[in-house]
């Protein structure tokens, strides 16, 4: 697969979302040590978020900058960048480039830095969704649904009890019944018979 097609654009509104679903996912998976990511995971995915070209998605650090940007050993990165990919939080291709010295009968490709692309596990996309849908609705549209709320009452309020029944329960068994005695309401009596035995307590 070629990292044209490995990437796509990347909203930076999820940055701190993603980031927060990610410490939860590890907080909530803590054993009696660590979580199933770790802190290095944690910090590994946070530089991650912060280099990333949010236009492009691309997003291909070696593991050698990773190190010395967080003062990490390689092999505690590595790590990281694995348990990361374990868990659903990170995906990779690997990538090649020709090598300019190759000799004749020799490798004629060298290994470059892979090319990465952010994922969620679907817990913690569900959280994302949730933290992202959290801004209040706009003024109007909470005006506008106050305004069909009080309008329903309104219009509730100027039914009889036959026809309140009616538009509750609809056009069913239990909603005739009921028009039955909500009309039996309107009257001021008992209907004709006493209650259906099936409505009876």
């Amino acid at each position: 697969m070629r990292e044209g097609d490995f990437w796509s654009a990347f909203d930076r509104r999820e940055r701190n979302a993603r980031m927060r679903a990610a410490e939860r996912y590890d907080r909530e998976g803590k054993g009696k040590r660590n979580g199933p990511l770790g802190h290095i995971a944690i910090e590994v995915l946070r530089e991650m978020m912060r280099i990333i070209d949010f236009r492009t998605g691309r997003l291909d650090p070696s593991i050698d900058y990773l190190a010395e940007r967080l003062q990490r050993t390689r092999s505690a990165v590595h790590a990281a960048l694995k348990r990361l990919r374990a868990h659903g939080f990170l995906d990779w291709i690997r990538r090649f480039a020709p090598r300019e010295d190759a000799a004749p009968f020799g490798p004629q490709v060298r290994q470059i830095s892979n090319a990465y692309r952010l994922t969620l596990p679907r817990s913690a996309a569900e959280l994302v969704r949730r933290l992202l849908g959290r801004a209040p609705p706009p003024d109007d549209d909470v005006t506008r649904r106050r305004e069909e709320e009080e309008r329903v009452a309104a219009m509730l309020a100027t039914l009889s009890a036959e026809e309140l029944a009616r538009f509750r329960a609809g056009d069913t068994a239990l909603g005739r019944e009921l028009a039955r005695l909500g009309r039996a309401i309107d009257r001021n009596a008992i209907p004709p018979g006493g209650l259906n035995p099936a409505l009876r307590v």
